[in-house]
């Protein structure tokens, strides 16, 4: 035999008493350090865009349309004039009703009129009645009486004259009603009516619809697992499909605190300002919703989880050797991870695990 084959022989031998014995070799690995701390985290959720205010505009008295000023995509502002209503017989009401304040008023000038002449009858009886027996005395209480009937008559008087006068104010206040103003700024998103149409109150046709667009609602159902995190003032990025090239924010400013018991979501709305009128009501961005924890939970990256069919663990150096340590994965963090189970902050386990890496297999850090 052979020197070489000699030699071949004896590594065939060694070889065969090491895989008897099951002798492993220490594996050269990466080694990470678990960490503790608040996991924050961004999730895509949908998102409705709402007018911060938005009126349908009825008539308040019943007339004709005269003419609308306004259509479909007009601008308007606070106070401004939409559409004008006539209503002739609303004329001839308040005519009517300045003639009983003439009436009344020349029933008062009247009935001063008899104040003055039973006040003139009471004094010169009081005058004669110094002189003794010349007046007797019944005479002057009645002619006390009649001032005093006078008097009520008047006070009577004045207050038809007031009656009068506040049914005119309110069928000039119903007049003012024809004239249909804006009640906020905003943009016309509707016009229903046209020249000449009959409308009123109990008609449940619209006139307009005004919506303010310059500043919006962006409402966003949160996941009930995610609103613990929620921070008022918070500023929220967004996009919407119209044009995915840009991103803009939003303010969170309201939450309903209520879960919708069918989605368990809870409404949440953000201020946005649409200053170029890019954005649209009823739009459907994608919201980057920046998920904030109130604790602080163990965190690792994501390689060193390693998932089987039969179990989740990570593999922890113990004491020089691989120890699997079963894990429940929580949400991702970048490239980080959220666990939970038999570890604590500061344990070092294997950066890149697999599970070629057997329980209780030497390691040796890098």
């Amino acid at each position: 035999m052979t020197r070489v084959s000699r030699c071949i022989e004896t590594c065939l031998r060694i070889a065969a008493v090491l895989v008897a014995t099951e002798v492993a070799w220490p594996q050269t690995t990466d080694l990470v350090a678990v960490v503790s701390k608040p996991i924050s985290r961004t999730i895509e959720l949908p998102g409705e865009c709402q007018p911060f205010q938005s009126v349908a505009i009825h008539a308040n008295v019943r007339g004709y349309v005269q003419r609308v000023l306004v259509d479909r995509g007009s601008t308007v502002k606070r106070g401004q004039l939409l559409a004008e209503l006539t209503a002739p017989e609303m004329k001839a009401q308040i005519a009517e009703a300045e003639s009983k304040v003439q009436a009344a008023e020349a029933d008062r000038v009247q009935a001063e009129a008899q104040l003055a002449a039973a006040q003139s009858t009471s004094d010169r009886l009081k005058k004669a009645a110094e002189t003794s027996g010349a007046i007797a005395g019944n005479e002057l209480v009645q002619a006390q009486q009649q001032v005093e009937a006078a008097e009520a008559l008047v006070q009577s008087k004045r207050g038809a004259i007031r009656s009068a006068e506040a049914s005119v104010r309110a069928q000039k206040d119903l007049e003012s009603y024809l004239r249909i103003t804006a009640p906020f700024a905003g943009v016309i998103t509707e016009r229903l009516v046209h020249p000449g149409a009959l409308v009123g109150p109990g008609d449940d046709r619209a006139l307009l619809v005004v919506q303010e667009v310059a500043r919006l609602r962006l409402v966003v159902a949160l996941p009930e697992e995610d609103v613990g995190g929620i921070v008022r003032g918070a500023k929220v990025e967004f996009h919407v499909p119209a044009y995915p090239e840009r991103t803009y924010t939003g303010t969170v400013a309201r939450v309903s605190h209520a879960l919708d018991q069918k989605t368990r979501t809870m409404a949440v709305e953000l201020d946005v300002l649409n200053r170029d009128g890019s954005l649209s009501p009823g739009m459907y961005p994608s919201v980057k919703w920046p998920v904030r924890q109130s604790h602080a939970g163990l965190s690792v990256p994501k390689t060193s989880v390693v998932t089987t069919t039969e179990r989740t663990f990570v593999i922890r150096d113990r004491n020089g050797r691989a120890e699997w340590v079963d894990v429940k994965k929580g949400p991702p963090a970048d490239d980080q991870i959220e666990v939970s189970g038999n570890l604590q902050a500061g344990d070092l386990v294997v950066r890149r695990a697999t599970d070629e890496i057997r329980e209780g297999d030497p390691l040796k850090p890098r």
